[in-house]
């Protein structure tokens, strides 16, 4: 009984910073699990711990006053945690129309609580909303439907422009939203086939995702992946990103071809796509969901490999752009892609000529969350990023538009970035009019003096309709 006892001590002692921890950390994205009834049965057994300690006549010895202590601690850091949370909250939800106005329309979110989103849809603080797994889990379709359509009417009633609602769709392993919809083969399983064979089925895969999208009121798809498929075998660190089961194929021709035709699928039904992992993260064995990323090839090997998909999907299509998490070393080796102008600005913008709609990847991705948020936000609209995405943990869109926030009060957000981005989203996602499209877009190559430079004055870089 003895040594019962002197264990159950020890692992108390053991388990009390580690409470803490958790406790002060509750809104951090890797205890999201914790969230909710898990937040609230560690507060239980902290207290409970604490007077079963009182009882058991702890408090007298000096070991067991600071036992006790330690266990008063959950509740009161988790108390300070929820508090800082809120405060930052009801900063974002105060903010004026004009603030609003000006950044929301550059944000998409996840969410889990309807009346939440319609509130931030309502004062325009999104652009977006982010529709995956737990939005459908349990429901019908029709249940989700009948949610995206009341988020619509909430942007009519406030005389905003239409949600961007996105989901996830890419077929194979990635489709959050099947079932109920149709779970589709991944795209790489057409690499094997026929060029005709290959476009023929990819296009029907496309068209599928596409009807059974629109359907419930989803506009942009975020797919296809255009990265390259590595060689190598999968690092056994990468949990999350497993780009060699995601990707179409090594052959840049191949991806193409398949990409290209499943883009028409979408558009078709009047969905559209979104390109990633721009720069490419085929090549990257590290996984961005948990951790900073390398991608050390040099521009002219990468021009001439990895980014022949992008460009040549890009010219006939509509879709968005999406910028991973990846260092991009030879251009910026001091920032992820994803919030670096010379990336960003210098190379799709000046130098592709592209004037798409660019997003990035989640922010809510270990590359950035764990680094300093708030300045790859602001780099990020600077360097003329249209559209952040927040999607897998929604409660973390206070604090990066809090980012934003500051940034635009203190004076750090480029004007003219803003204003760019504002216009390229005016003209839209591709949405509608992918449904209405009458022609290719034309990519217009220009000759900056370097990458990341800007076009000579008087240049254009347009994109046809």
């Amino acid at each position: 009984m003895q040594f019962l006892r002197r264990t159950g001590l020890i692992l108390l002692w053991l388990a009390a910073p580690f409470a803490a921890f958790a406790a002060a950390n509750k809104n951090d994205p890797y205890l999201l699990v914790l969230r909710g009834a898990g937040n609230i049965a560690l507060v239980v057994a902290s207290l409970l711990i604490v007077a079963a300690l009182l009882r058991k006549g702890r408090w007298p010895t000096i070991a067991g006053k600071m036992l006790v202590v330690l266990w008063c601690l959950p509740p009161l850091l988790m108390s300070a945690a929820h508090l800082k949370f809120e405060l930052r909250k009801h900063e974002v939800l105060a903010s004026g129309a004009a603030e609003a106005r000006q950044l929301g329309p550059h944000f998409m979110v996840g969410y889990s609580s309807f009346p939440e989103v319609a509130r931030l849809a309502g004062q325009g603080l999104i652009g977006g909303v982010y529709i995956t797994r737990h939005n459908i889990r349990g429901r019908s379709v029709e249940a989700l439907r009948t949610e995206i359509a009341a988020l619509q009417d909430v942007r009519r009633a406030a005389a905003l422009p239409p949600l961007v609602v996105a989901a996830d769709q890419e077929g194979g392993i990635v489709g959050h939203l099947a079932p109920p919809l149709t779970k589709v083969p991944a795209l790489a399983t057409l690499a094997g086939l026929a060029p005709d064979d290959q476009q023929a089925r990819a296009e029907e895969f496309g068209r599928i995702h596409g009807r059974e999208l629109a359907g419930l009121g989803v506009n942009l798809n975020l797919a296809p992946v255009l990265d390259l498929k590595p060689p190598q075998r999968r690092n056994r660190l990468d949990f999350h990103t497993l780009i060699g089961r995601r990707a179409i194929a090594t052959d840049p021709v191949v991806v193409s071809t398949i990409a290209s035709a499943y883009v028409r699928g979408l558009e078709e039904s009047g969905v559209g796509a979104t390109l990633k992992h721009f720069p490419g993260i085929g090549r990257v064995r590290t996984d961005t969901h948990h951790f900073s990323a390398n991608l050390d090839t040099p521009v002219g090997e990468l021009e001439a490999t990895d980014w022949l998909p992008f460009r040549e999907v890009l010219s006939h299509s509509r879709s968005a752009l999406m910028v991973g998490h990846v260092t991009l070393t030879a251009v910026d080796p001091d920032r992820a892609a994803s919030h670096s102008k010379r990336v960003v600005d210098g190379i799709i913008r000046d130098k592709w000529g592209y004037q798409g709609t660019v997003m990035t990847d989640d922010l809510v991705m270990g590359a950035i969350y764990q680094n300093d948020v708030c300045k790859a936000v602001v780099e990020a609209i600077n360097a003329g990023v249209d559209m952040l995405l927040v999607a897998y943990d929604g409660a973390q869109f206070y604090r990066v538009f809090a980012c934003a926030l500051d940034g635009s009060r203190q004076g750090k957000l480029d004007a003219a970035m803003l204003h760019a981005s504002a216009a390229r989203l005016e003209r839209g996602f591709p949405t509608e009019q992918a449904r209405a499209a009458s022609g290719p877009i034309q990519l217009v190559e220009t000759s900056p003096s370097r990458i990341g430079g800007s076009p000579a004055r008087g240049e254009t870089r347009t994109r046809s309709r």
